[in-house]
């Protein structure tokens, strides 16, 4: 087989499995509950502020909400309760 330094070479990178962002939420509230925590006010206070501090570690909480975006957080949880409230679920 020659090789000609003259083509381009195509790379593929393999997509890490990516969480859906409502699972991201669904883990980090149950975290948080486990330890004691006020869920709503803890993640509240991270969305708001960006300090990773107020989600607890266990679980790898901290973590996985970190790999998302607080904006996809903020998008997400907005989405659900419009949906909830105004469109009755349909």
């Amino acid at each position: 087989m020659s090789e000609n330094l003259h083509d381009t070479q195509f790379f593929r990178a393999i997509p890490e499995n990516k969480m859906d962002v409502s699972q991201v939420i669904q883990l980090v509230y149950e975290a948080l509950s486990e330890k004691g925590y006020n869920p709503v006010n803890q993640i509240v206070g991270y969305v708001m502020s960006g300090d990773p501090t107020y989600i607890t570690s266990h679980n790898s909480a901290r973590s996985l909400i970190m790999k998302v975006e607080r904006d996809d957080i903020l998008e997400e949880l907005l989405s659900f309760y419009i949906e909830q409230k105004f469109d009755g679920g349909k």
